[in-house]
């Protein structure tokens, strides 16, 4: 596993991480037992980065996850989750006034059984006011960061442009990182438009979504996903030549999604021990340039295709 700090934050993180999402049975049932022994076998293998939510399963995933570390020492991982976006009786709710998110980063804290949080991102900024983040929401994170209950601060988004006009609306060094998921994978790539930019103002980069949210497997994309039918179509198209080359488009699409140096790490989510070790091999050999390229000459025609988050 290989480790690069994040921004200037000082921690050092492994390239692939744990995402969490899972664990709330976002992409399907859960069984609990097995979303702790994945996070158990991810820390014993070498991934420090934990990413989670309170908005994912709506409460469950930080649930889960405060039950799994429980068990791991604290110092043997970084712990991320997130405020403003939650869910309640199956109806997405979101909030990202000074009250709420200072009141969520406690709550989590509670759930996850942590007396702090390593980083603390404003969830998907784009279904706020944006002034509000840069005015109210982040400043708020920043009064936690002072007393130490938060260590960091960060923003997420689809769109991202958001998170270049929030950056350059607020002091510098408010914002310490920024997660973009699906935008930097097999078929789009558009976060490297704004690595440079996120590396001079010194800002670490997450990336989530490797996968796609499921385009580039051997499954396919679930039903709700939110993808145009001509891009499903054609990732189906790309799985079906790896496979006609005997390896599969999730092993490329991982090793895609790693190996960009200006991005410290990728979050990926499961529930099952054997995807962890898999993904962690998988990261750690040497990826198949010709098969790279053969792969993304298929899916050039929607190169950059994306959607509306939701």
């Amino acid at each position: 596993m290989n480790y690069k700090e994040l921004g200037k934050t000082g921690m050092f993180v492994s390239n692939l991480s744990f995402g969490a999402s899972s664990l709330g049975g976002v992409f399907h049932e859960v069984k609990e037992a097995e979303g702790i022994k994945a996070v158990h076998t991810a820390v014993d293998n070498g991934i420090n980065f934990i990413d989670t939510s309170p908005y994912y399963g709506h409460l469950k995933a930080e649930t889960v996850l405060g039950k799994a570390l429980k068990n791991i020492e604290r110092a043997r991982y970084y712990l991320s989750t997130k405020v403003g976006r939650y869910g309640k009786d199956g109806k997405n709710i979101w909030d990202y006034s000074a009250k709420r998110v200072t009141e969520s980063v406690f709550e989590s804290m509670e759930r996850l059984n942590v007396d702090y949080i390593d980083l603390v991102e404003v969830h998907d900024i784009e279904f706020a006011d944006l002034e509000l983040i840069c005015k109210e929401t982040l400043p708020a994170l920043v009064e936690l960061r002072k007393k130490g209950i938060v260590k960091h601060v960060g923003i997420t988004n689809l769109t991202l442009l958001h998170l270049k006009y929030v950056i350059d609306h607020v002091p510098a060094g408010t914002v310490e990182t920024v997660l973009s998921f699906c935008h930097y994978c097999l078929n789009d790539d558009a976060l490297t438009d704004y690595l440079d930019y996120f590396d001079e103002k010194g800002i670490g980069v997450i990336n989530a979504s490797p996968f796609s949210m499921g385009l580039l497997t051997e499954r396919g994309a679930p039903d709700w996903h939110p993808a145009p039918q001509p891009l499903r179509d054609i990732c189906r198209k790309a799985a079906e030549h790896c496979r006609s080359k005997k390896k599969s488009i999730e092993q490329l699409a991982i090793q895609y999604a790693t190996g960009h140096p200006k991005i410290a790490t990728t979050l990926f989510s499961t529930t099952r021990e054997q995807a962890v070790l898999q993904n962690i091999r998988w990261v750690e050999e040497t990826i198949d340039g010709e098969l790279l390229k053969e792969t993304l000459r298929i899916l050039e025609p929607r190169h950059r295709d994306t959607w509306l988050n939701s």
